[in-house]
């Protein structure tokens, strides 16, 4: 791809999500998040009219009386995009792979952010940590994120996404909001890694919430839920390269595969619930803005609630 495609293709990139900023996302990530970064200022006794959630139960119980914490608002707030990027995420039986249609996603999150005045920083990552870029404002550095999210080349095939948060983990000292784009296909089910020693990803991704505000999208693709009936297959894992062939014109095979799936989701969803992630799932067959506006009004209301 010469220089020329490429800035093309970013810029194909940046005006489809710019556009669908301004068409369903206006206001839904400023509403959402402005106010949710907060440094300590102090901790003082309780004041009728106080939040109840602000009292500091430790200090209280300690002391014998109410205490509360306060907060300062922070200006500035801090958008971490973790984009897996191993070898499932080329996978696409349409007209977009899963890494495009995460690409798009990230894209219009961190177009959000920048209008907002918020820093935007960048993970790519297989099983091992691929690239970071820093938080940093400024057009310039959005499109060096999209360009990145579109043509970097991984080293690695594999997917570890405990890895990629404990990373995240050790260099954030200010509490961010983290969206993990991910198809969980090696997470969850009969083809997840069985880890010994070392927290497991439920564990890893609870923590890294209650460090920051993580979010994951799952990503998937409608050809990872059931097979057509085309007949004698051979399917790549395309992490591990192991081949199985299967005739998929057998409605049992065509079966079977739909339901190991539905059990890995339903897997899926349990831990993610058990480790209070909010969570929201796409399809590359279908939009994906008015599903993010969604969830943004959802979690503001709840917020109020």
């Amino acid at each position: 791809m010469t220089i020329a495609e490429l800035l093309e293709s970013v810029r194909r990139v940046e005006v489809r999500t710019n556009r669908l900023v301004n068409d369903t996302m206006v206001g839904a990530y400023l509403s959402h998040f402005k106010g949710r970064g907060m440094d300590f200022e102090e901790l003082r006794e309780y004041i009728p009219g106080d939040e109840v959630r602000d009292i500091d139960w430790n200090v209280t119980y300690r002391m014998g009386r109410p205490f509360v914490k306060r907060f300062r608002e922070e200006r500035e707030l801090g958008l971490i995009l973790a984009i897996d990027i191993s070898a499932s995420s080329a996978f696409g039986s349409l007209r977009r792979s899963k890494r495009e249609f995460a690409t798009e996603i990230a894209g219009t999150l961190a177009i959000s952010a920048a209008r907002s005045s918020d820093k935007v920083a960048l993970l790519l990552f297989t099983d091992q940590v691929e690239l970071f870029l820093p938080p940093r404002k400024g057009r310039r550095h959005i499109l060096r994120l999209i360009r990145e999210m579109l043509f970097f080349e991984p080293k690695h095939q594999g997917t570890d996404i405990p890895a990629t948060l404990a990373f995240l983990n050790h260099i954030l000292h200010r509490r961010s909001i983290i969206f993990l784009l991910t198809d969980f296909l090696h997470s969850f089910g009969p083809a997840a890694p069985r880890r010994g020693a070392g927290r497991d990803i439920v564990q890893e991704i609870g923590l890294t919430n209650a460090r920051h505000d993580l979010i994951c999208l799952h990503l998937h693709d409608p050809r990872e839920e059931e097979l057509p009936p085309a007949g004698l297959l051979t399917v790549e894992d395309s992490e591990t390269g192991e081949l199985l062939e299967v005739d998929s014109g057998r409605p049992a095979v065509r079966t079977r595969y739909a339901q190991v799936n539905a059990e890995r989701l339903a897997e899926l969803e349990r831990a993610l619930r058990r480790a209070g992630v909010d969570t929201l799932r796409f399809s590359t067959a279908e939009p994906f803005a008015q599903g993010l506006q969604w969830f943004f009004e959802t979690r503001r209301g709840r917020r109020r609630g």
